[in-house]
């Protein structure tokens, strides 16, 4: 298997938001991502943008009804679709508890608070939390306690 190109992870996802330049800040503020390149749209939206959190990539770009379909598909964010989600993004973060504590002063929704998942002695132990962000996302924070 070659590697991927330089600078990109073997995995991305796309995050599509009705309002992605609110999105973009809130995500930095609240989980700690980092802007790596934003493109404006013509009309004040977000055309493409990547975002970073370590080695971890998403790109974050509109959707919704006002927004002709891309890639041949209807993009949707979790607010136009009542709050259904399909998939959900883990990261894993250094500390648990202080990046928890830095969603929620920021706003974000937890879904469930931190909490040890023990697999048993033959697989690993994380200690994790799952949160909404602005538009309802569903995320998931993970730190590795036993591995």
């Amino acid at each position: 298997m070659r590697p991927p190109p330089t600078g990109w992870p073997r995995l991305s996802c796309s995050i599509f938001y009705n309002r992605a330049a609110l999105a973009i800040p809130w995500l930095c503020e609240a989980f700690g991502f980092e802007v790596q390149l934003r493109v404006d749209g013509e009309h004040g939206d977000i055309a493409h943008s990547q975002l970073i959190y370590g080695e971890a990539l998403i790109m974050v770009s509109e959707g919704g009804e006002h927004r002709p379909q891309r890639f041949g598909v209807p993009l949707r964010s979790p607010l136009a679709v009542g709050g259904a989600n399909t998939q959900s993004v883990m990261i894993y973060v250094d500390d648990v508890d202080a990046h928890h504590a830095r969603a929620r002063e920021a706003g974000a929704r937890i879904a469930v608070a931190p909490r040890v998942e023990d697999y048993g002695p033959q697989y690993w132990t994380d200690k994790s939390y799952g949160a909404l962000d602005l538009e309802g996302h569903l995320w998931w924070f993970v730190e590795r306690v036993r591995g």
